[in-house]
Order: structure tokens, then sequence, then C-alpha cells
């Protein structure tokens, strides 16, 4: 059974996919919510925000087509996903960015609460190798408001992962 210790504040039961994706796979996590504001510009940089915690350890999940085949990026929210790259970094020449019906219909997550974690389908995922540089990140947890912090090489063994440089900028 995993470690889940709630964040001061946090509510110790919050149960989602991903949530239970971790406990099932007895993966330590942190679980932290707060209140989503549904006027913020950028639910990454919210998070972020809300947490305290410096925007390069905060991960968006993001869906791409890389050649027909639908592929799941975690990207540094203060970052943008750099399409050629990803399609490179998973052997392909081309990747758009995912339809957002599709994204929730493939994930069962809605917008800004996609996790990479206890997605309906699997789907190839690709780790920005920023996130080899700490100890853990966050991710969404499932649900606007809830983020889940975890070490990348717990994410990236559950997900199934690779890492490259997939980001834009430094």
């Amino acid at each position: 059974m995993g470690k889940h210790k709630p964040a001061a504040g946090a509510r110790a039961n919050v149960n989602t996919p991903a949530t239970a994706a971790l406990t099932a796979a007895g993966v330590p996590f942190t679980a932290h919510t707060y209140a989503h504001d549904p006027a913020a510009a950028s639910y990454g940089m919210e998070a972020a925000d809300v947490l305290g915690v410096a925007p390069e350890r905060v991960f968006k999940t993001l869906l791409a087509d890389v050649d027909g085949t639908l592929t799941v990026a975690l990207v540094p929210v203060n970052g943008s996903l750099d399409l050629k790259a990803l399609a490179h970094a998973s052997g392909h020449k081309k990747a758009t960015m995912a339809d957002p019906a599709l994204a929730r219909r493939r994930t069962g997550y809605v917008l800004g609460g996609i996790s990479p974690l206890g997605q309906r389908r699997h789907s190839p995922t690709v780790v920005d190798e920023s996130a080899l540089r700490f100890e853990t990140i966050y991710v969404s947890g499932g649900r606007r408001g809830f983020d889940v912090q975890l070490s990348p090489d717990d994410l990236i063994a559950l997900t199934r992962a690779t890492t490259a440089r997939i980001r834009h900028g430094a």
C-alpha cells in the first residue's frame, strides 16, 4: 500500500483513478488539494502559485497525436510542449495537439484535471527530462484543484514513460 499522506489542509480521502493507480502500485505520494479558481488563466501555474512550488516542479499533462498515435506529454507548467521534439522522441516525424474531446474520452479526465496516471487507456508517455532534476514533482491528481507529489522515477515507471527534452525554452 502506498504511503499516502495528505498535505496540510488537504483532504485525506481524494479518490480518483490516479490515486487508485498509485495506491495499487504501492507508490508513495502526497495529495495536495486547493480551491480552484475557474477564472485562472493557467491550471498549472495556478497550482504552482497556490501550493507555493516552483513552476519547474509542476508538470502539465498534454495529449498529442504523434503520427496517428495518441501520446501523453508532460512538461513543466512554465514552459510549452515542443511538438517536433515530441515527435522525434517518439520515433516519428509529426505531432499535433490532440482534439480536446478525444483527450477527455481517452483519459476519462476533464481538461485542466488530466492526470498521466489512471487513464482509461494507456498511451505512450514522454516526460520532459527536466523532471529528473528533482526529488519530487507535482502532476494532476485527476481533478482541477488536486495535484499529487511523487518521485519522477515512480511516475516514469508507473506510466512506462520515456524521457526526453520535449519543452521549448530553457
